[in-house]
């Protein structure tokens, strides 16, 4: 599968409709997103079923700011619509592949049941 350009319209969507979302958050002016663009390009053919997603954060600023990007070449990694993996900086092909395999392979109830404890740990504000 080829990897997609995501935008403000298309980014939620496509993280809420399929199991695996990887996106790459790049701009055309940077080094390394140049770098990581043909190995990313290269796992979406040996990874059927998992979106491999771009957005180009010159064209999507909003949405880069959204998100947080700060540093770009960033990844960030969705399963079943939760932010599982979010990192800066480009990464070699083994360590991409090393990455899918372990999203493929978690446990999803027990993300979602700590995420459940992280947020009931949180404070409540009470209104002023």
């Amino acid at each position: 599968m080829a990897t997609i350009d995501l935008t403000a319209a298309t980014f939620e969507q496509t993280v809420t409709d399929n199991d695996i979302v990887l996106v790459d958050f790049w701009a055309a002016w940077c080094g390394p997103c140049r770098n990581f663009a043909p190995v990313y390009e290269t796992a979406s053919a040996f990874h059927p079923g998992v979106v491999f997603g771009k957005v180009d954060t010159e064209a999507e600023r909003e949405l880069a700011g959204a998100a947080g990007i700060m540093s770009i070449p960033t990844l960030m990694v969705f399963r079943e619509g939760i932010l599982i993996y979010a990192q800066p900086g480009a990464m070699p092909a083994p360590a991409l592949d090393e990455l899918i395999g372990a999203v493929k392979a978690a446990d999803m109830n027990a993300v979602r049941a700590e995420l459940a404890e992280q947020a009931a740990q949180e404070p409540v504000e009470s209104p002023a």
